[in-house]
């Protein structure tokens, strides 16, 4: 009798060799029995060989995701210490207003009960009541129903209006010798190459340095002012295809034809009012837009901030200011003291501004006002 060897996993078997039909099916049953064996070894094996595959394929295609949507990365590693500059003037019933537009007017508001002003005092609070003839006021974003009802108003405007590329154009050496001169085309394409072609989709300011007379209210009665022509309007509009562009007098143009007429009939906004353009580089920053959303609003007192690159010499960066909480009396209260006794003899007086119709006219009086305060409970205690 002869014998062949067998082996399952480490076991050798030597079984003897058959001949008949009962050998041959007991060889069959040893042959399948091995292949059940390394199906139940090898198996598993190669299954989780495969999933550690696809979830390491899909971890990999997950990360390199959210590497390109998570904006917070974004924020860490470019708009954290960038620098922050403010476009926007302040608003107080003094500042330069269209002759057609009466002064705004600031009061405290009114409790409806007792008639009488809310007072930190009786109320623990205070608010402002604000008498605003008009929306076209200080910084200002003009929706294209300002002047053509078939467009948006202001609460019409899209959410992607909120963050753009910016570049600023100044005409200023210009505006020295010829006050009243308006933006061309010329100028646009010297700007580009310098600086290389205006993305599509930015913001486009015209610097003329116009708001450094700001808060003098005269200039807005003016006549003769720097202005945007409209061969360089349909320029940026027609062939840059920019989001919109802005200036820092609060008209448009002082042509005849009246070029901010053609801006809104053609359903493009603007922005009028801009501060502190002379703070900003001429390419590579971003600007955010805020705006009140009044239903139907013919024009937008608007918040403009400028994001310069954080090797910028102008500008505030996260960090460098207190936010979180916001500074109190005690911050200032050093700084403060001495103004507060030197221009008011009691709380009242430090509180209204002279030479202003209204109660709580700036932060100064207000600061003012506190350090007052906390100097007086120093001293009680």
């Amino acid at each position: 009798m002869s014998y062949f060897p067998f082996s399952i996993g480490h076991l050798e078997l030597f079984l003897p060799r058959q001949n008949n039909l009962q050998g041959r099916f007991f060889m069959g049953a040893i042959m399948a029995s091995r292949l059940l064996f390394l199906f139940l070894v090898l198996g598993p094996m190669v299954f989780m060989t495969g999933c550690e595959r696809a979830a390491s394929s899909a971890q990999k295609s997950e990360s390199q995701g959210s590497a390109r949507s998570d904006l917070w990365r974004v924020y860490d590693r470019s708009l954290k210490e960038a620098k922050y500059i403010d476009l926007t003037h302040t608003l107080t019933p003094s500042i330069p207003v269209w002759k057609g537009f009466a002064q705004a007017k600031f009061a405290p508001t009114i409790n409806p009960e007792t008639k009488h002003p809310y007072s930190y005092e009786k109320d623990g609070f205070e608010a402002t009541h604000y008498d605003l003839p008009t929306d076209q006021f200080g910084t200002q974003l003009d929706p294209p129903a300002h002047w053509a009802p078939e467009f948006p108003a202001i609460d019409e405007l899209p959410a992607t209006y909120a963050v753009r590329p910016l570049a600023v154009i100044s005409i200023v050496d210009q505006v020295a010798k010829e006050p009243g001169y308006h933006l061309q085309r010329s100028d646009i394409e010297r700007w580009e190459r310098r600086n290389g072609k205006i993305p599509a989709g930015s913001v486009v300011m015209v610097r003329s340095d116009w708001s450094k007379r700001w808060p003098d209210p005269a200039p807005a009665s003016e006549t003769v002012f720097p202005g945007v022509s409209l061969e360089a309007l349909q320029f940026l509009h027609e062939e840059r295809h920019i989001l919109f562009h802005g200036h820092e007098p609060l008209d448009t143009d002082t042509t005849p034809t009246l070029e901010e007429a053609w801006l809104m009939h053609n359903g493009y906004a603007q922005a009028e009012g801009v501060a502190n353009l002379d703070k900003v580089a001429e390419k590579g920053c971003l600007i955010t837009i805020g705006y009140p959303k009044f239903a139907g609003g013919l024009g937008g007192y608007a918040r403009y901030i400028a994001i310069c690159p954080a090797d910028w010499k102008y500008g505030v960066s996260v960090g460098e200011v207190a936010e979180a909480p916001l500074p109190g009396a005690t911050r200032f209260f050093s700084e403060t003291t001495s103004s507060a006794c030197a221009c008011a003899s009691n709380e009242s007086d430090a509180y209204f501004v002279p030479g202003s119709p209204h109660r709580a006219g700036s932060r100064i009086s207000r600061r003012v006002k506190w350090a007052q305060i906390f100097l007086r409970r120093r001293i009680s205690f």
